[in-house]
């Protein structure tokens, strides 16, 4: 099968709007009798649910939580990107499109990136409508600050709380169409099969996981809004019911999951303090703002800490190493986050780490209260000269921006932020590889769409900060209720879909077959015990750094892990009600097959990209080195029953407005 982007001609400034004037509409008497399932209700399911359904259309609406407002998009603290240019710092829709091909590292698609930042704008007007409480300015004006990778400062923000404020926006939307009952809701269900009906999605299974009933739902189209697969090194950034498991079936049902290997490691998150572990607490890239990122210069200060010897306010400023500082003084700390991941990891490999393994790097306030308190001083007309009065005023202007970031530290780590550094390390955090989708947001399965981190298409290989938000809701609100009517207008006569055709039968059996085997298999292992072993060799082999001995020994032992898993894993509890074991056991289960595609994927591609890096590939300088003549395309694999037979496709990427060059933030 060919793949087919089905981007429009034309400029690439006029697409979207040339696009919007010439599809297919249904009207609002025909959206009455149209159904559409949505997998999963965070920022995207949840704006899309919303949009869709005060459109007129009926929405069946799925989550595993016990509630739409625990979606894993609470988790996204620091920001959401706009091209207002409300700071006059010379941004545009042009900027943010150039910012997000340049950060992807020249492997998103141009077409679908303009077209984000094109809506962006729009997103926060929407949210200002609903009362999100993004902050303000003295004067009154919505305030913006700096992410990493970018010169301007275009990042909206409700202090340390994006993501929730956002969420809660949607879920606000949400709640009202419910009321109107154009939303049926349904809590505590989970996706487990994707039903075809004549080469079109028509419907999922679905398990009740408080009840254990097995569940047919039918629609006219199936919204694949489910999140990322992070959770497939085990310990990750997020929420440990985040899951591959929607995504991965519709993978085998025909969808092409594309650029796996594509996965974000975060620079700022609080170091792995020990195996008890079963996540990782991001602190927000907006701390980056403030925050000055060092470690000892001497290799015996750095051991001195690790020890207890010695204590990181007791270091003179001379003796400390602002290594992004000094490597890229043009961006400083606000480089892009796989180049400030690999740096952290490149000093605490050379022995500089700061924690007791050795796998931690200083983010330090100090100079930020200072400056502020110095200002505010001088603003109230006291004397900036008086240390404590200084810096009593520069910290509390500190807690206003980033108050319960610290107050989060604080809890986990028993260490004051404001009197003493953070620590923090790289962790496993968004994926920008995903379904493969058109400029419809429609999969390879006719009438399958996928919006926001599940599905691959704006991020290239490193996604920006603060573009997770704003690509969520610009699908959700302003591109898949344009691009799914055009579709949906050919199903006005299709009349209501039935449950009972054959390919649900056997979609449900199939789903009931491999609850049987699990929960029968009598092993002597619990699902966690594979789980991490699992994500020990994602994180050795397929993590940060990785190279081509390493990926093939990757395929081999996760193989091998998968077998022992379907031969050993013991599923205690019944599997007619409340089963979590269960739950995790069917998750794992897919995260088992996609370790395998994802090292595969990462050893297919010979260079090195945003968040792949290759060791063969790289710089004089320790850069990542693309290879723009082999590599420029996207990578989507078909699946055909096993992860090493899987089949590449190719989607050729053209650089027509922005082009590519070695990234450099020096």
């Amino acid at each position: 099968m060919a793949l087919d982007s089905k981007i429009p001609q034309g400029s690439i400034s006029t697409k979207w709007t040339d696009y919007k004037d010439h599809i297919n509409l249904v009207n609002p008497a025909n959206k009455r009798n149209i159904d559409v399932i949505i997998v999963g209700t965070g920022l995207a399911g949840g704006s899309a649910a919303a949009t869709l359904a005060e459109l007129g259309y009926n929405v069946k609406a799925f989550c595993f939580q016990d509630s739409p407002r625990r979606a894993h998009s609470i988790a996204a603290q620091g920001g959401i990107n706009a091209a207002k240019n409300y700071q006059g710092d010379g941004d545009s829709t042009f900027r943010l499109f150039y910012d997000t091909v340049k950060g992807g590292d020249y492997r998103a698609r141009e077409a679908n990136v303009h077209r984000l930042a094109e809506v962006s704008a729009n997103i926060i007007d929407q949210c200002v409508a609903q009362g999100v409480p993004l902050a303000r300015e003295y004067g009154g004006l919505l305030d913006n600050r700096s992410f990493g990778g970018t010169l301007v400062s275009r990042t909206f923000y409700a202090k340390g709380q994006t993501g929730q404020q956002l969420l809660l926006g949607a879920y606000s939307a949400m709640n009202r169409q419910i009321g109107r009952g154009k939303i049926q809701m349904y809590n505590r269900h989970e996706m487990l099969d994707l039903v075809i009906v004549e080469g079109k999605a028509r419907g999922i299974i679905a398990r009740n996981l408080v009840t254990g009933e097995i569940e047919r739902h039918s629609a006219h189209a199936v919204v694949i809004a489910s999140g990322g697969y992070g959770n497939v090194f085990f310990l990750s950034t997020n929420a440990m019911g985040s899951n591959v498991t929607a995504a991965w079936k519709i993978h085998k049902k025909g969808a092409y999951f594309a650029n796996p290997c594509y996965t974000q490691i975060h620079p700022t998150c609080i170091p792995v303090s020990g195996d008890h572990q079963s996540k990782l607490t991001l602190m927000s890239e907006s701390l980056r703002n403030d925050g000055r990122i060092w470690v000892p210069k001497k290799l015996e200060d750095a051991q001195a800490i690790r020890e207890g010897r010695l204590k990181p306010t007791d270091l003179a400023e001379e003796d400390r190493d602002y290594y992004l500082e000094r490597r890229y003084p043009s961006f400083g700390n606000l480089v892009p986050r796989d180049v400030a991941s690999r740096a952290a990891k490149e000093r605490c490999d050379a022995g500089f780490g700061v924690n007791k393994t050795g796998e931690a790097v200083y983010l330090d306030f100090a100079s930020a209260i200072q400056r502020y308190g110095k200002e505010q001083a001088k603003i109230k007309h006291l004397n900036p000269e008086d240390a404590a009065l200084v810096k009593k005023l520069g910290t509390e202007v500190v807690a206003n921006k980033y108050g319960n970031l610290f107050q989060m530290y604080e809890k986990i780590v028993d260490d004051n932020p404001y009197e003493t550094p953070m620590m923090i390390y790289p962790a496993v955090h968004y994926t920008m590889g995903g379904i493969w989708v058109d400029y419809n947001l429609m999969t390879t399965i006719e009438g399958c769409y996928s919006i926001g981190e599940a599905n691959f298409s704006d991020h290239g290989a490193n996604r920006l900060g603060a573009s997770a938000l704003m690509q969520g809701l610009a699908d959700g609100y302003f591109v898949l209720p344009y691009t799914i009517g055009d579709y949906l207008s050919k199903d006005i006569r299709t009349g209501k879909i039935s449950t009972d055709l054959p390919e649900f039968i056997e979609a449900e059996k199939n789903v009931r077959d491999l609850i049987e085997k699990l929960s029968k298999n009598n092993g002597t292992h619990s699902v966690d015990y594979f789980h991490r072993r699992l994500g020990k060799v994602m994180w050795d082999k397929v993590g940060m750094a990785r190279n081509a001995k390493g990926l093939a020994e990757a395929m081999e032992e996760i193989k091998a892990i998968r077998e022992e898993f379907y031969r050993d894993v013991r599923v205690p509890g019944d599997v007619n009600g409340f089963n979590q074991e269960l739950e995790k056991a069917l998750r794992v289960a897919d995260f088992l097959e996609l370790g395998e595609l994802f090292a595969k994927d990462a050893l297919h591609r010979n260079e090195s990209c945003g968040g792949h890096f290759r060791e063969e590939y790289q710089t004089e300088e320790g850069e990542a080195q693309r290879d723009d003549i082999n590599f420029a395309y996207v990578a989507a694999w078909e699946y055909k029953g096993d992860p090493r037979e899987a089949v590449l496709h190719k989607e050729e990427l053209k650089f027509e407005n922005v082009k590519p060059v070695q990234r450099s933030y020096k």
